[in-house]
């Protein structure tokens, strides 16, 4: 029951939902008046209502959505011509509602304008075809509205519901004006992360394009119907609703109903009303149902006598049929048609087939094709003899595509990928259909999202040390390693070993099973953790999995955890593990005050994962078979299970309640990229109890051993990379043109991955960059090519101009976890920035990594008197080893070369980061030192000297000296230069010089990038042949 206060907020703020920001306060002081409330309610009342501690509560949950929507709205008459997202932009929303500047910050604390969100790379000039605007989206949002309130009783927080409906909206108006006159086809990609809720975004765009007049809807899914049901039910139960799916047979009518798809299995979801439903049948409402192409166990049929079902000018009511259907005056009455369609070429023909017969001209239906998985059967990601059956298929299902484009002309194709890399970019020959030439979105993780950077230190680099303190303590809270990932080291032959790990994973999976459950228990929510999951994967061999199944249900039935052993284990697994990082990283989870106070859940999570015909289930993946196991059913019951599967594991088959995971290889073949992120997902009010055990050494040919979890890390590495350059360069130009167009992608990505590149030797990437800066950002360059004793010589000598300039010695500051300074000693001095142009001019590069484009915007910073100098920095961090190298003391620093590219030095001098930031006037931008924590060390008087370095023309130059031989002399245990083994003095060749630089903020606050086209002929296609274009 709430309050009439919060009536009367929450009724201020619905009657704005539509429209522009108004008085506040007078309209809820309306409400109280109409509600009879007579005590006084004033501005402070209103703003506390507002920013409630309690974020559900209802008049701060509304608030805070519509806020959102206000913060991105695109061309609001409003605005005062504010951009989308900004400070500026807040500021014109708040004083429309009426609050006065101290409200303004109460309300800014307790909303922060979100400055980040998703990525959007346009193809189009921002001008182009404007018609999803403010406005428009108003008259209509029925499904939208729909879907958004499923979301919300799913308790989505504001934030998630007010992020979803942005990064909708901003595919949705990427899309061509259904009722334009002349046909446009947009093709865009979205890119999310790996098991993190694409399908809810590809829901809202599809509820809000048949809101826009959207009238054919066909969703592209995995290639086992499971999935395809999986995906059938989610629009079914989200969006379609419980009126669609009767399709008008009377609820009342019990022969009939039946034979309804949910109703006659006994679905409980329906039984106990989770599907969405609109009160009466849509048209009853005024507006278009939805007509259902394919059920939750039928994919597409043909539909032979009952084609008038798809065909619209034979079922449908046009307003005017001599008009197209496409027209205004027809597109919002006839019915939506949804068609959920497996990745098949027979079941794409049947479609392809039944929509040549319509009456209906194609080119006149407004049609979306949602391609989920779009990397995946959409195109032909490789061509192996082997796999000569598989491979025909993709190129089937991929002419299938294309003929569904060319034969609707009004067709809109927007593909769902979680691999940032998707194979759209790196396969030119099967890309030309369906490359996504208008637009790319990448989206951030959501709420309570596990992901790779979260099982990995990405902002530790691997020489880190603590001032003069020696290198820095990592614990369970400033470590993802040390909290979630367990290493697995036995050797393939060790069977004592093997089972001992195995057994200390089975372990952590019946004690976080029990810590679930007392948390249920605890917070009076039984059915708050349905699924409790374990995954083991170790073989791509299906013919291995039974002998490995076999092996840990003999260490399961050996684990005697109804005994004093098994108990005292787990005993020392919650003090010496689980404890720690649950009261280091879910403080907020209810507390357990003694392992006493477990027993009673560990005997109840035993017995739930005992359940049924067998604890541990094998998942192959191979047959369709595999994935309909009543163990392993996430829909009809719980699931509490150990699961075995290999590297056929649909990527589709997403494992619920994932919190175990153990992964690693017997052998690894050289070239096995192994299937990563089966540990990512939703992992909400349990991420403390997620554990990783990995493979630390597998045996790989050559007598060489990989570490999984260094590999995958360079693989997370990599994808950070790809997004941080999508979110360096996106937006538009002032006068209106996208600074990165889709096609331009490629070769931008291309300088940082550069082993990204095109599969076919008679085709090429058009775009070719040509000049790339960002002003007080910092840039690493550490592709310095293969190890070369000439070249590190050669390196080493270009510098000595800048060490000569580096006379003044000084400390700088880094801030540490506490946002506090902490000094280190380093030498510094000016140089001219046409100099600095000299020295980099003369380092050699990996192959297709190009410097060029940096040069060329130096040179231009030059030229407009943006950039005159450069500080440069030289660390002498006392923990390190100081080396004599070429008459030069200088401190070394442990850095490697990372093992899947050796071109390449991993990590990067992250705690002199700050100083750069500082001097280049980085800090000076909205988004950088939100906190303010570098520019108050600034002001502090040890720090004068660094202060007078920060000049709006100077940019900041960090140099740096790295260990790196090819003498296992010097080598570790890791096999990297370890600087303590080096000699005194030290030869150059043995040293790799390295540097990061930061421009002047002034010279590219916003970044600048340029490219060309190596065909100017053809100025807008992506991908050319590469005999012409030479």
């Amino acid at each position: 029951m709430t309050d009439p206060y919060t009536e009367a907020v929450v009724a201020a703020v619905r009657s704005m939902s539509k429209a522009s920001p108004k008085p506040m306060l007078k309209r809820v002081q309306f409400e109280l008046e109409d509600a009879g409330v007579t005590a006084e309610f004033t501005e402070s009342d209103l703003v506390a209502k507002l920013t409630s501690a309690d974020v559900n509560e209802p008049a701060r949950y509304e608030f805070h959505i519509q806020l959102t929507k206000w913060d991105s709205a695109n061309d609001p008459s409003w605005s005062t011509d504010s951009a989308p997202n900004t400070t500026d932009r807040r500021k014109a929303i708040l004083n429309a509602l009426g609050f006065s500047p101290e409200s303004h910050e109460g309300i800014d604390h307790a909303f922060p304008v979100n400055m980040t969100g998703a990525v959007v790379i346009s193809g189009k000039p921002a001008d182009w075809d404007p018609w999803y605007t403010s406005d428009a989206v108003a008259k209509r949002t029925f499904y939208w509205d729909g879907y958004r309130g499923v979301l919300e009783g799913k308790g989505w927080s504001a934030n998630a519901v007010g992020e979803l409906d942005r990064t909708t909206d901003e595919v949705v108006k990427r899309l061509a004006n259904p009722t334009r006159s002349d046909p446009y086809q947009s093709k865009g990609l979205v890119v999310g992360h790996v098991q993190s809720g694409k399908t809810a975004n590809f829901t809202g765009v599809i509820a809000k394009a048949i809101d826009a007049g959207y009238k054919l809807v066909i969703v592209l899914t995995g290639t086992i119907e499971l999935l395809r049901g999986q995906t059938q039910r989610r629009l079914d139960m989200e969006l379609i609703g419980e009126e669609n799916i009767l399709g008008g047979v009377a609820r009342d009518n019990h022969e009939l109903i039946a034979t309804v798809d949910y109703i006659g299995d006994g679905d409980v979801d329906w039984q106990e009303g989770r599907f969405v439903s609109y009160g009466k049948d849509p048209k009853e409402l005024g507006f278009p149902g939805i007509r259902r192409l394919t059920g939750s166990k039928d994919d597409y049929k043909l539909l032979k006598a009952g084609l008038g079902y798809l065909d619209f000018r034979q079922t449908d009511h046009l307003v005017d049929p001599a008009r197209p259907l496409y027209h205004e005056q027809n597109i919002h009455t006839p019915d939506i048609r949804i068609a959920v369609v497996k990745k098949n070429s027979a079941v794409l023909k049947k479609l392809v087939r039944d929509l040549q017969s319509t009456k209906t001209d194609l080119g006149e239906i407004p049609a979306l094709i949602i391609d989920d998985e779009a990397d995946q059967a959409s195109i032909n990601t490789t061509r192996p003899k082997k796999d000569a059956a598989e491979a025909k298929e993709r190129t089937a299902i991929n002419r299938l595509i294309a003929q569904l484009l060319d034969e609707l002309k009004r067709a809109q194709y927007v593909g769902y990928t979680a691999t940032p890399f998707a194979n759209v970019f790196v396969d030119p020959e099967d890309a030309q259909d369906i490359f996504p030439k208008d637009f790319i979105v990448s989206l951030d993780p959501p709420d309570d999202y596990m992901g790779g950077r979260d099982f990995h230190d990405l902002d530790r680099s691997a020489e880190e040390e603590d001032d003069n303190d020696g290198p820095v303590a990592l614990t369970v809270a400033n470590s993802n390693e040390k909290a979630f990932v367990r290493s697995l080291v036995a050797a393939p032959d060790d069977s004592a070993g093997r089972d001992k790990e195995m057994l200390a994973a089975l372990d952590a999976y019946v004690l976080s099973g029990a810590l679930k459950l007392f948390r249920a228990a605890t917070l009076g929510k039984p059915k708050l953790f349905r699924h409790h999951t374990m995954l083991v994967h170790e073989s791509v061999k299906t013919a291995e999995h039974e002998a490995l199944a076999a092996d840990i249900r003999r260490v399961w039935n050996s684990a005697g955890y109804d005994l004093p052993a098994g108990l005292k284990r787990l005993n020392d697994l919650w003090t010496n593990d689980f404890r720690p990082v649950s009261e280091a990283r879910a403080p907020e989870a209810p507390t357990v005050v003694n392992f006493h106070a477990l027993r009673d859940h560990i005997g109840h999570a035993v017995d739930k994962i005992q359940q049924g015909v067998n604890p541990i289930v094998i998942v192959n993946g191979v047959a369709e078979k595999d994935y309909l196991q009543a163990d392993i059913n996430f829909q009809a019951g719980d699931v509490w299970k150990i699961l075995v599967g290999g590297a056929k594991l649909s990527r589709g088959f997403t494992v619920e309640g994932l919190t175990i995971s153990y992964y690693t290889r017997r052998t690894i073949a050289a070239d096995t990229l192994m299937q990563m992120g089966r540990w990512f997902g939703y992992r909400p009010r349990y991420r403390d109890l997620v554990r990783l055990y990995i493979g630390r050494n597998v045996p790989a040919p050559r007598n060489e051993v990989i570490d999984l979890y260094k590999s995958f890390e360079a693989i997370v590495r990599d994808e950070e990379d790809f997004r941080d350059e999508l979110r360096k360069f996106q937006g538009f130009e002032e006068d209106g043109r996208p600074r990165v167009r889709p096609m331009d992608v490629p070769p931008l990505v291309y300088q940082s991955l550069p082993y990204l590149k095109p599969t076919s030797t008679n085709k090429m990437y058009n775009a070719e960059l040509t000049e790339q800066g960002e002003g007080g950002k910092i840039v690493d360059f550490n592709q310095l090519g293969d190890h070369d004793d000439a070249v590190n010589t050669m390196h080493f000598s270009a510098v000595q101009t800048l060490l000569d300039a580096a006379t003044s010695v000084g400390d700088f500051f880094h801030i540490n976890a506490t946002g506090d300074p902490r000094s280190y000693r380093a030498r510094y001095g000016i140089v001219d920035a046409a100099v600095l142009i000299d020295v980099i001019s003369q380092f050699k590069w990996a192959n297709n990594f190009k410097i060029a484009p940096y040069i060329a915007f130096m040179h231009k910073a030059i030229a407009e008197g943006t950039l005159k100098d450069w500080a440069v920095i030289v660390p002498e961090i006392a923990s390190l080893q100081v080396r004599t190298v070429g008459g030069r003391s200088l401190s070394i620093m442990r850095r490697y070369r990372r093992s899947d590219r050796p071109w390449q030095f991993a990590g990067s001098s992250t705690r002199q980061r700050a100083a750069l930031l500082a001097i280049s006037s980085g800090i000076d931008a909205d988004t950088t030192d939100a906190d303010g924590s570098i520019a108050s060390a600034l002001d502090l008087p040890e720090y004068a000297h660094v202060k007078a370095l920060k000049v709006a023309t100077r940019g900041a130059f960090l140099l740096t000296f790295g260990g790196d031989s090819t003498s296992p002399r010097f080598h570790d245990a890791d096999r990297v230069t370890d600087p303590k083994l080096l000699p005194e003095p030290t030869n150059p060749k043995d040293v790799a010089t390295l540097f990061s630089y930061a421009l002047p903020l002034s010279s590219a606050p916003a970044g600048r990038i340029a490219f060309t086209v190596r065909r100017p002929d053809r100025p807008e296609d992506p991908i050319v042949d590469a005999d012409a274009a030479s």
